[in-house]
């Protein structure tokens, strides 16, 4: 016979005493399923929410957006933070036995209970309909709910021809996150994330949108050469490439050639530089990977004076007597000389680098970029050598920087004789960046200019604290993926709103395919499950070329010619 009171069920199954609201299942949440309500907080350090009995707090998640009902206003807020709470301090030190399931309905939920706290990230008035920065918050008990379809693109829109699909919020796929592309690349933009986080196929992503909407040219320097013709992705398994992709919009550059004929496809143009075209200015960036002191970068321009424009060539091939006749002639000591002709000496395992080559590469990119042809420039076996790749990345853009400051001041303010918006991408953006020479390097010029001159940055880094401080400030647009260093966690947060509450959801990121979008280009910090770069992916690029895969592979000829 049960001894249980008549007054209340027969049975150990909690929802018969109190029973829970429908769910989506377990792990997912119905969009505009009720949270629980607003209990407090304020404007600077925002909002706390009691969860709803109902709620099951595992289903939860730092970086899901929820939605305030305000009176007249709906608070567009993201998850920062998820805690336990309860009513009597007693509770945590004598814990009840919850073995009877009416202890367990009676604490769940009352004296026990689950915490959020929500950042606002912007409020929507009910009668405009706009969204706008959040000046106020909620009053006290104001329902949230998890955010549908319709909230977030009432917050980021709709694709468009200025506007690009990056990926859908989190646990939340029949939507998207559409990028402000204009946005995007009128100020320098950095993408971050610990090695093996797919920031190449992020910033794949990322220039396929500008590349598909046309909203500005691009020059990459393709260290590893996942840009150009194709890529393997992580599974081995080859990804298009944005030639393939784009066809007669995208040109191959290469160092290499052969290293690129490997790969399948043909350059469009085959990289030289000439010894006499080098300055000491290009060798000031290479201080530290050269291991350059500035008695060295001293004595390159004291022979820059005494040889002029082929002091390198002069320099490798001097004798040792020869150097020590420049004792009377330069006031560079004899071994800080020869100390720089051990390190230049270096450069005649490059073999783009050639005498006489009279500038002609950076002739033929700047026709390509003023045609609107977007470049992707392959350095083949070079990629590995850093030094190369920080001589190029900084010779070429110096001298395309020029020409743009010539075009941008002979148009005397008219758009229409500007050159177009370039964006140039650049990897292990530290190396350029780093706040001993930031100031002195043209990427350091050019994210600090703020597209005075129609040029902007796009750097990629699994460091952004190796980054001086100052650019990092001028960088509009952060696409961030995982990071696990506090530092760099700091770095990628300096000045931006509400970076105490984005700590906690950066550094809760999955290793694969999840981002945090701040700045520009976004009206809020949002997190985005990224698009998987596959077929689907390709179809969608309308405009593109990915049926026309031979477009610019080698001749039959030439094929046989590199095996």
């Amino acid at each position: 016979m049960s001894t249980r009171d008549p007054l209340f069920p027969d049975t150990d199954n909690l929802d018969d005493w109190f029973p829970r609201t429908a769910s989506a299942g377990p792990g997912l949440m119905a969009a505009g399923q009720r949270l629980g309500v607003v209990v407090g907080g304020s404007l600077s350090r925002g909002l706390d929410v009691k969860l709803d009995r109902e709620t099951a707090i595992e289903d939860l998640a730092v970086g899901r957006y929820v939605v305030v009902r305000g009176q007249t206003k709906r608070f567009f807020c993201m998850i920062t933070d998820i805690m336990l709470d309860t009513t009597n301090p007693a509770i945590r030190s004598d814990p009840p036995d919850l073995s009877d399931p009416f202890l367990a309905a009676v604490y769940t939920g009352t004296a026990a209970f689950g915490t959020l706290h929500v950042a606002p990230m912007l409020t929507i008035d009910e009668d405009e309909g706009e969204p706008r920065p959040v000046k106020t918050i909620p009053s006290h008990f104001m329902p949230v709910e998890i955010a549908t379809a319709e909230d977030v693109n009432d917050v980021f829109g709709q694709e468009d021809a200025t506007h690009f699909n990056v990926g859908a919020p989190l646990e939340l796929e029949e939507t998207q996150i559409n990028l402000d592309l204009r946005r995007l690349v009128e100020r320098s933009v950095g993408v971050f994330g610990k090695s093996g986080t797919g920031k190449s196929f992020l910033t794949r992503i990322l220039l396929s949108g500008i590349i598909k909407n046309q909203v500005a040219v691009n020059l990459i320097f393709d260290m590893h050469n996942d840009y150009g013709w194709a890529v393997k992705d992580e599974r081995g398994a080859q990804a298009k490439g944005l030639k393939q992709l784009f066809g007669d919009r995208v040109s191959i550059f290469t160092l290499d050639d052969e290293a690129t004929r490997r790969r399948g496809a043909r350059a469009d143009h085959v990289v030289t530089i000439g010894y006499e075209d080098i300055q000491p200015e290009d060798l000031a960036m290479l201080k530290t990977t050269l291991d350059l002191s500035d008695s060295m970068i001293d004595a390159a321009y004291e022979l820059q004076k005494l040889w002029g424009n082929d002091w390198i060539r002069k320099l490798i091939a001097a004798p040792p007597e020869l150097l020590d006749e420049l004792r009377e002639q330069a006031a560079a000591s004899p071994a800080s000389v020869q100390a720089l002709q051990r390190r230049v000496r270096r450069f005649e395992r490059f073999e783009f680098l050639k005498p006489n080559a009279l500038g002609k590469s950076v002739k033929e990119i700047v026709s390509y970029i003023e045609a609107g042809k977007h470049i992707v420039l392959e350095f083949g076996r070079y990629g590995s050598a850093l030094e190369a790749y920080i001589l190029v990345a900084n010779y070429l853009t110096r001298r395309i920087h020029e020409h743009y400051v010539e075009q941008v001041e002979k148009a005397l303010g008219d758009e229409s004789l500007e050159p177009p918006q370039l964006l140039i991408t650049i990897e292990e953006a530290h190396k350029f960046l780093d706040p001993a020479i930031a100031r002195q390097t043209i990427f350091g010029t050019i994210a600090r200019e703020l597209r005075k001159y129609n040029v902007t940055v796009l750097i990629v880094d699994q460091r952004p604290s190796g980054i001086d401080e100052e650019v990092m400030s001028q960088i509009g647009t952060r696409v961030t993926a995982l990071l696990d260093n506090e530092r760099d966690i700091a770095a990628v947060l300096t000045g931006i709103s509400g970076a105490g509450g984005l700590r906690e959801v950066l550094a809760r990121l999955d290793t694969k395919q999840q981002a945090i979008i701040m700045g520009h280009a976004v009206p809020m910090p949002v997190v985005v499950k990224t698009r998987t770069y596959d077929t689907d992916f390709y179809s969608s690029l309308s405009g593109g070329a990915a049926d026309r895969p031979a477009a610019n592979r080698p001749t039959p000829a030439e094929d046989r010619r590199i095996r």
